[in-house]
């Protein structure tokens, strides 16, 4: 009795199976969990050449998903989205270009040299330690670069001799103050020195004093 309706159930399920429609509805399914496959191996293939720049890892993408066959890929599906690189190249590129257009923009901040401290393109000379930042053109009057060769302005070329006059300036500035000072001292001295000796006076010039000393004799 029991074999009996093991096998009416048997012959209910084959004569399932066996319906024309429910074996074009398996053999649908089959082709779309086949195309799901290659689907997905193709989405692997597309998914790593968009992470990396090594031309082999796509394929080797794609030929994992392949190996796991149309029954197992969904696993190794799972598998690559856990074990792939996190950021495409193009999200890496965008990084790196913000992080240099940030570089940049600090770099670009003018400092001063000598004490580090934040200065004005303007200036020319630091408030802080009064370092000496720009220069003034002697033909257009505007700011230059103290390593500037010529003017970018005015195209005014910055000869050698210039800037050795330029540096060589405080020297005589200080030349002439000892040269000032030393003449002022030797005026000095020359104002205390009391005259004690006179000028030799001549024959003719001293016979009228003697006799403009004399008085006259009387008249008689």
């Amino acid at each position: 009795m029991p074999r009996e309706i093991i096998d009416g159930i048997t012959d209910a399920i084959g004569g399932i199976f066996d319906n024309p429609v429910i074996q074009l509805g398996i053999q649908a399914a089959a082709v779309y969990i086949v195309i799901l496959w290659f689907a997905a191996a193709y989405w692997a293939y597309r998914d790593m050449q968009l992470r990396t720049d090594n031309p082999i890892l796509p394929y080797i993408a794609a030929a994992f998903i392949v190996i796991f066959t149309p029954v197992f890929f969904p696993f190794a599906v799972f598998t690559y989205r856990v074990i792939r690189p996190q950021e495409k190249i193009g999200e890496v590129y965008e990084r790196t270009l913000a992080e240099e257009a940030l570089l940049a923009e600090v770099e670009a901040i003018k400092t001063c040299p000598t004490c580090t401290r934040r200065v004005h393109d303007e200036w020319i000379i630091c408030p802080t330690c009064r370092t000496r930042l720009n220069r003034v053109c002697p033909n257009c009057s505007r700011l230059v670069g103290l390593d500037w060769s010529l003017c970018a302005w005015c195209g005014k070329d910055f000869e050698r001799r210039e800037i050795a006059a330029v540096e060589a300036l405080p020297a005589h500035e200080e030349t002439s103050r000892i040269a000032a000072g030393a003449e002022r001292a030797r005026a000095a001295l020359r104002a205390a020195t009391p005259r004690t000796m006179s000028r030799p006076t001549s024959p003719r010039t001293a016979a009228p004093r003697s006799s403009a000393t004399q008085d006259p004799l009387p008249e008689r």
